[in-house]
């Protein structure tokens, strides 16, 4: 089953529903960030491990449906855009989980200043992840 969006982009809806969760929890892992920055209150740095470490368990089920999409699309024309989608998903997945290392850590250095970068690549990459989901980016498609 696929529905079409209002872009014209044709996305399974379990794929959407798998990748709305990363989207959602690394901008929140970024909220919580800045908060705990501003508070120093340490539960803050806890909520924006959870949030990694959930974005981080969807983001896997996203990239690996996005490689399995990649095989089957490969003698098609949209190989270009699959192979950037599921690019960057790996780059997202590879910067997330350095993001849930440095997380882990404890105190100040659990977030600091490499910890709110981290953060903010993964919220951009994420973001961008599903701009390419959802709109015709990298698409050779002329008219229909």
């Amino acid at each position: 089953m696929r529905f079409t969006l209002a872009s014209g982009a044709v996305l399974n809806p379990v794929h959407a529903i798998l990748l709305a969760f990363p989207v959602a929890l690394f901008p929140g892992a970024l909220v919580t960030d800045i908060t705990y920055l501003r508070t120093e209150e340490m539960q803050w740095a806890n909520f924006s491990a959870w949030l990694i470490s959930g974005a981080l368990v969807f983001n896997g089920l996203v990239l690996a449906w996005a490689l399995v999409s990649l095989v089957l699309r490969f003698r098609t024309g949209q190989k270009l855009r699959s192979a950037i989608y599921a690019g960057m998903l790996a780059l997202l997945f590879t910067v997330g989980l350095i993001n849930a290392f440095q997380h882990s850590r404890d105190a100040w250095s659990s977030v600091g200043g490499l910890g709110l970068t981290l953060s903010i690549l993964s919220t951009l990459f994420a973001i961008g992840a599903a701009i390419i989901a959802h709109t015709h980016v990298f698409s050779r498609e002329v008219a229909r």
